[in-house]
């Protein structure tokens, strides 16, 4: 692995956080931004704003409605002037799938017996026989959905919860310094427009520009082989081989649809694109499918084609002053598992809550220091996961011994457990060695009751805010803890709740991602732990902070908690009217004491 310090039906496919369309490729050093010199500005002031995202895909959007949903004054810089539908990657994860449902975007599931399990087939370096396995209550282990139609839904609920979105904004340049970050963009008429925040993101993609701007370093491995992806018309949609076929030229990946256009992919092993950037045609996609199944496969009506590679990319840091990166342009790999988007998803969870909290006051700015700390093992992960899967697709009679030794040990139980939830992500968990059993682990989604309505874990997590869950009707034994809370009151929701399944704990401490950030040592809550873990979450209380002289970022910048000229609460109802929904308006929001009865 070199180092670089210039600045879906299990495939990922070009553009889904994998070595796709936008990564580099053969010739496949990043190419040159086009930039304008750092410190150079345009006329006129810039707009201001808390959070500046560079890249509207899924992953920005997604950030972006984040943001909102705590009233964070946003504007998300997108250069196309509409989401651009391709046959990119489709599916989501097991986790990826159980975090939105945390947030409101997928439907409840109806199974919601908390023993049960749910399956799905999936393959592992195009090996069948691997088992997707997740809680039942957590909806299916896999869901098949466009990225265009993921990008379209996070950008409506953006809109909604007041961020401003700029598509047709190309960014250009990008300045920081302690205080702020200062960028330069052209709009579709070719006009300058300046943006100022207290943070930015780039989540711009594998040849984005902020990650270059910024000066991030990070670490490359080369391509060795060369593939192409098109969607097309079959002329024999009976006689093409579906699915994934190896044979000793190299692979094939046909979604054979009879009735419309079928995904085409294939990997060729022996060497690089001479020329990634060269234009696919039909001609070209059509006799390297052919001479890699070894039979004709006619095809007609190409409507997208793309080459990608296997080269790959991780970031040394995902933050570097007031900039963060977040999805393709923290991460590249080889697309295959569909792993790429679910990475990139995961990567705007777990930090628009840290912007938010700590633009609010909250918490301290070493929260925003764990998002790097949490999502770099992650995307180390799945690159590593992947050039693991890329070795056995190899042809050739050196590999063939290893791909029926692994085609058995798929047979194992065990080995389906570990691999699956590796895919899935379900194996992530952001504790520390030592810490107490459960602690950084995902909490399941199971039924809970509260004020006398029947709600669950993800329903209560709907608003993205922290949550203590004191467990028993009367919170017997706990009584403390709602007092040992109390200091952070603007910021963690106390829950009172019950549960017909049996808890390990009598109360845990839930991030807003659904990760357990604190859980009792013993039987009884022992005397100061919450606390301690409050505080090593988020710091002092916001109280303390205020009274040493301490003011949050928004404060200090004179930055109006606004969106669209309306105000916005930042603080959620506990009472038994329930959690807000994910299509309330934030103008909705109760503005009762936290605490819930």
């Amino acid at each position: 692995m070199s180092a670089s310090g210039a600045g879906s039906s299990g495939f990922g496919g070009p553009g889904s956080g994998a070595a796709g369309s936008d990564a580099p490729g053969a010739s496949d050093a990043p190419g040159t931004p086009r930039t304008t010199v750092p410190g150079t500005t345009a006329p006129g002031e810039p707009r201001h704003f808390e959070v500046a995202i560079v890249g509207g895909g899924p992953v920005g959007m997604l950030l972006a409605a984040e943001l909102g949903l705590h009233g964070v004054r946003t504007v998300v810089l997108e250069r196309n002037p509409a989401t651009v539908d391709q046959p990119k990657a489709g599916t989501l994860h097991a986790r990826t799938v159980q975090s939105l449902l945390r947030r409101g975007y997928l439907p409840a599931p109806r199974d919601g017996r908390p023993y049960a399990r749910a399956t799905a087939p999936f393959h592992f370096a195009g090996l069948p026989g691997l088992v997707i396995s997740a809680p039942a209550s957590e909806g299916p282990p896999v869901v098949g959905r466009s990225q265009a139609d993921l990008e379209r839904a996070f950008e409506r609920r953006a809109r909604e919860l007041g961020a401003e979105v700029l598509r047709g904004h190309e960014v250009t340049a990008l300045e920081q310094d302690d205080r702020r970050v200062l960028l330069t963009a052209r709009d579709l008429h070719g006009q300058p427009v300046r943006v100022s925040a207290l943070h930015a993101v780039g989540a711009d993609g594998a040849r984005g520009v902020v990650r270059t701007l910024t000066g991030i370093p990070s670490d490359e491995t080369p391509p060795t082989l060369a593939a192409l992806l098109g969607s097309v018309r079959l002329g024999d949609p009976g006689g093409t081989p579906p699915g994934w076929r190896l044979t000793d030229r190299g692979w094939t990946v046909i979604n054979v649809d009879p009735y419309g256009h079928s995904r085409v992919i294939t990997f060729d092993f022996t060497g690089p694109h001479e020329d990634r950037g060269a234009p696919l045609g039909l001609e070209e996609l059509q006799a390297t499918a052919g001479r890699i199944a070894g039979r004709a496969i006619p095809m007609t009506d190409l409507v997208f084609a793309s080459r990608f590679s296997d080269y790959s990319r991780l970031v040394r840091t995902y933050r570097s002053g007031r900039v963060f990166l977040a999805g393709d342009a923290a991460h590249v790999h080889f697309p295959v598992g569909g792993q790429g988007l679910n990475l990139g998803l995961q990567d705007a969870l777990n930090l628009g809550w840290k912007l938010a909290l700590t633009l609010r006051g909250f918490a301290g700015d070493r929260l925003l220091d764990t998002y790097h700390e949490e999502r770099h093992p992650a995307g180390a992960r799945v690159v590593e996961n992947t050039r693991a899967q890329l070795a056995l697709m190899r042809p050739g009679a050196e590999t063939a011994p290893l791909r029926a030794l692994f085609s058995e040990l798929l047979g194992l139980e065990e080995v389906r457990s570990h691999l699956g939830d590796m895919i899935s992500a379900q194996e992530t968990s952001y504790g520390m060695p030592g810490e107490p059993s459960g602690q950084g682990r995902f909490l399941p989604n199971v039924p809970l009751t509260v004020g006398g309505r029947a709600t669950s874990v993800a329903e209560e997590l709907h608003a993205a805010r922290p949550v203590l869950l004191i467990f028993g009707a009367n919170g017997s034994g706990t009584g403390g803890l709602a007092g040992e809370a109390a200091p952070w009151a603007a910021a963690v929701d106390v829950v009172h709740a019950t549960s017909s399944v049996r808890m390990p704990w009598d109360a845990v401490l839930l991030r807003p991602d659904g990760y357990l950030a604190w859980t009792p040592t013993g039987p009884v809550p022992e005397p100061g732990g919450l606390r301690a873990a409050l505080t090593h979450l988020f710091g002092e209380p916001p109280a303390a902070r205020a009274a040493a002289g301490g003011r949050s970022e928004r404060d200090v910048q004179g930055v109006h908690g606004t969106q669209g000229g309306r105000a916005v609460q930042a603080v959620r109802s506990a009472g038994a009217q329930g959690a807000q929904s994910p299509t309330q308006s934030p103008t909705q929001r109760p503005t009762q004491n936290p605490q819930r009865p």
